[in-house]
């Protein structure tokens, strides 16, 4: 009896992706959107091009 109410519950679970016909997702967990630039370096990034204009400023006074 048990077994049956695991398959029925696995059934409820993915009988949305027999509909979609190929538009299924390859998993069900939510996917993390990554960036091609990490936070330390797009930091740096704006940290160098900022600082060189403060410091080009502070030059030119």
């Amino acid at each position: 009896m048990v077994a049956k109410q695991r398959i029925r519950m696995a059934n409820e679970k993915h009988s949305k992706n027999i509909t979609q016909r190929g538009n299924v997702a390859k998993t069900l967990r939510p996917q993390e959107e990554k960036y091609p630039v990490g936070p330390w370096l797009l930091a740096l990034f704006v940290f160098v091009v900022c600082g060189s204009d403060m410091i080009f400023r502070i030059l030119r006074s």
